[in-house]
């Protein structure tokens, strides 16, 4: 797959820089069916043929459950087009039927619903890779979000830190990696248009509503007026060794 060569390279750098990959590894790639997530699952099923440590991975969804939610309804994902991808890169793929879309907008009536969520999404995410025999969980987070994480700890919590490329969960016996951390969104936008990955519209009705859009809508503008902000701030992060960054 020659158009995934450029990806491939800034994601081996990654997993090469901070350790991600051991040999005997088995991975859980949590894989969302969005645009980050699926070129995440191809760059380690790539990697896997050549990097000279052997490692397993395991694709698996949570599955939000949004045609049980009475506010938001939608119709029953079957995320086929990514059972067939995971088919034809010979990974496993496991999807977890879940009501969490149901619990926080019906239920619970969440009127900032984001953060709730993606702990409970984790949660799930985790016990899925330790009932898939896993010890590792890889995400889709990459350059541009660890950029617009750093800014938003700073606005809205004012910290400075953001999260780390490698992050050891000592209670799930689990460690997450992100190896598109060097990988910028605009690379990966472009790849997969290019070979029309099978990317699933998000249904959750906070889509592109929430402060972490707004702040990469501010940095796009910002980074537009004077270039090179993006790179700057990453090199800041790096150079102050925060939260397991390091040159």
């Amino acid at each position: 797959m020659k158009e995934i060569q450029k990806i491939l390279s800034r994601v081996r750098l990654a997993v090469e820089k901070y350790e991600m990959i051991e040999e005997g590894d088995r991975i859980c790639v949590g894989v969302s069916g969005g645009k980050d997530s699926l070129v995440l699952l191809l760059a380690l099923a790539e990697l896997k043929k050549f990097l000279p440590r052997s490692f397993d991975i395991v694709a698996v969804t949570v599955d939000m459950g949004f045609h049980t939610c009475e506010t938001a309804p939608s119709p029953k994902a079957t995320h086929a087009e990514i059972r067939a991808l995971c088919d034809e890169i010979g990974v496993e793929y496991i999807v977890k039927e879940t009501e969490l879309a149901h619990i926080i907008f019906d239920v619970r009536k969440e009127s900032n619903p984001c953060s709730l969520c993606s702990r409970m999404r984790r949660g799930i995410l985790h016990d899925c890779a330790k009932e898939a025999g896993c010890n590792k969980v890889a995400l889709g987070h990459h350059f541009d979000d660890v950029v617009e994480t750093f800014m938003l700890n700073l606005f809205f919590e004012g910290r400075v830190g953001s999260f780390s490329p490698v992050t050891l969960l000592s209670k799930k016996e689990l460690i997450l990696i992100r190896p598109l951390v060097m990988t910028e969104e605009k690379m990966i936008k472009h790849f997969a248009k290019r070979i029309s990955l099978p990317v699933e519209k998000s249904p959750c009705p906070e889509d592109e509503h929430t402060e972490r859009e707004n702040m990469k809508q501010y940095l796009y503008e910002f980074d537009h007026k004077h270039r090179g902000l993006y790179r700057r701030l990453f090199g800041a992060l790096e150079r102050g060794n925060i939260d397991g960054w390091h040159e």
